[in-house]
């Protein structure tokens, strides 16, 4: 299993604020769900940062997504590892298939796969 992108989440109510403070520093908006918006480097696509109300399909707002290129390995490694898992694996409706799992310091990150 290999590692895509890392994206540090931050939850917000200041979408605009966050897209015009962020595009002085370069980045611009890839995608924006309404309750989600993802700025990226047009140089480094892979450097993003994550804007979120709050998550619309999950328990709990997630603190990061670590995008890997076989989540159901990744899904495995964590729970056979003993990691608590905080949303089950699923398909979602805008194209992804993720799970959440808890890391030692209590954070909750976001493990997804593009379908």
């Amino acid at each position: 299993m290999a590692v895509r992108r890392v994206v540090p989440i931050i939850q917000s109510e200041a979408a605009q604020e966050s897209r015009e403070f962020y595009g002085l520093l370069g980045f611009e908006e890839v995608m924006n769900h309404g309750w989600i918006m993802t700025l990226a480097s047009p140089d480094s696509p892979a450097a993003q940062v994550s804007f979120m109300t709050g998550d619309r399909t999950a328990p709990v707002t997630p603190d990061m997504s670590v995008e890997v290129d076989d989540v159901d390995a990744a899904y495995a490694a964590v729970r056979d590892g003993g990691a608590e898992i905080v949303h089950p694996l699923q398909d979602e409706e805008w194209g992804v298939r993720r799970f959440f799992v808890r890391d030692p310091n209590g954070r909750v990150v976001n493990v997804l796969s593009h379908r």
